[in-house]
């Protein structure tokens, strides 16, 4: 009989349990001892772990003059391991090697919010124990290595000077400006901010932002609370050493005074267009009711209003979307769309009629009813699988939502009315009062 290696094993588990729906399992919440936060959905269906780990980390807590340092040392937390208890160093070749070995995976990320650790692991408790303890020794000891960091910028640098040849870069650089006005959601990676950074600034803002009585762990898997809690304890000890502080308050996001308008010279075929002002923190009261109003203005696609105005009545776009982007603090509503420049003010003038419009009038009840069904019947997508439903516990967890939020979303959706998407939106935007920015077209 032959006898698979673990990777090739998960990934036939993986595709055996594709389809498997979590909704209905219970969400076990508590405190670690180390101040970690834990949420685990116990689920014994496949023999696999899917785990999360997030930190208050992002890169709005980079300075002002490196901005871009939290997704560098995020990019650089499997580059390698530095000796320690007894264990020689692991080069980032070694370092994946080990993983590979294990069939086992585990990543570093960062966002505007949150540096966030991602481990997949099958629950056979040999390679379990191996797993955790991998992923434990590389959030307590990664090397940082000085080589690899002078690599790894030379290619940042080489994909921000390829970046600067697409209108799209200049269109949201000067998007965010305008709508973030100096908040550190708008902060800018630029070449010299990324030459501003040093591995002992990435090991300094680790081990200041990294910290157990911070985290937020989340846990989908074969595993029961007392495996789950000896996991959490076995990672957390590693980072012990960070300590544990309150982080200084990053400021709000400050609402628009005035309309502003950027027109960007580019020579491109297709103008850039976005519209839009700083909108919701994801705690905001309005969330849901803002996100079924959303879906029906331009997030469903060909279904929506802005695609049905500015596409299919009057061909001036390809397409056109508008999307919310809350967080920690108030993340940008924006309406965003390609087409010719010399359609482009058209296309953003007949966008901030749809938008003036539907913020009075609010939805029809058909468009309503429309989106209550498209949003519910695609909920169970959602759930269908453990990395997806972790990413919905880790979110859960992240922004201290109730643990029966996922039981309660399609209720929630289905009592929201017409005059609730009618108020939330006028409380929450303003179109008179929004940033326009057209990036394409020749000088007047």
């Amino acid at each position: 009989m032959t006898r698979l290696r673990p990777w090739k094993y998960l990934a036939a588990l993986l595709l055996c349990g594709a389809g498997v729906a979590h909704a209905a399992l219970p969400i076990e919440q508590w405190i670690h001892p180390s101040g970690a936060r834990v949420h685990l959905v116990s689920s014994p269906a496949i023999p696999m772990l899917d785990l999360s780990v997030d930190f208050d980390a992002g890169s709005r807590r980079d300075p002002a003059a490196q901005a871009g340092l939290a997704r560098a040392t995020a990019s650089m937390l499997d580059k390698g391991l530095a000796a320690a208890d007894g264990q020689p160093a692991l080069d980032e070749n070694a370092l994946a090697e080990a993983w590979l070995d294990l069939g086992a995976q585990f990543g570093a990320s960062a966002s505007s919010d949150r540096m966030g650790f991602a481990l997949r692991s099958l629950t056979e408790p040999a390679l379990l124990a191996r797993a955790t303890a991998l992923a434990a020794r590389q959030l307590a000891h990664p090397a940082f290595p000085e080589a690899v960091w002078a690599r790894e910028r030379e290619r940042s640098l080489a994909a921000l000077r390829e970046a600067e040849t697409r209108p799209g870069t200049h269109a949201g650089r000067a998007y965010s400006r305008a709508v973030y006005q100096g908040h550190p959601y708008g902060q800018e990676t630029t070449a010299d901010s990324l030459r501003a950074i040093g591995v002992a600034d990435m090991a300094r803002f680790y081990r200041q932002h990294v910290m157990a009585c911070g985290a937020r762990v989340s846990l989908v898997g074969a595993i029961d609370r007392a495996a789950a809690d000896r996991i959490v304890g076995q990672l957390m000890a590693g980072i012990a050493s960070h300590g544990c502080r309150a982080l200084p308050n990053v400021p709000e996001v400050a609402p628009l005074a005035a309309p502003r308008e950027e027109r960007i010279v580019f020579a491109a075929a297709q103008a850039q267009v976005l519209l839009g002002q700083p909108g919701i923190r994801r705690d905001d009261p309005d969330f849901l009711t803002l996100l079924v109003g959303n879906h029906i203005l331009g997030a469903s696609g060909f279904t929506s209003r802005l695609m049905d105005e500015v596409r299919e009545k009057r061909g001036l776009t390809y397409g056109v979307y508008s999307s919310l982007a809350p967080g920690r603090h108030a993340g940008a509503f924006t309406i965003s769309l390609q087409t010719r420049p010399d359609q482009a003010e058209a296309a953003l003038a007949l966008s901030r009629e749809v938008l003036t419009r539907f913020v009075a009038e609010g939805p029809t009840a058909a468009e309503l009813q429309a989106a209550k069904d498209a949003l519910i019947k695609g909920f169970a997508l959602r759930l269908d699988s453990n990395r997806k439903l972790l990413d919905n516990v880790a979110n859960l967890a992240w922004n201290d939502l109730p643990l029966d939020y996922l039981d309660t979303w399609t209720t929630k959706v289905a009592a929201v009315t017409v005059d609730d998407i009618r108020r939330a939106f006028q409380r929450v935007l303003a179109p008179d009062r929004m940033v326009s920015v057209i990036v394409g077209g020749k000088a007047p």
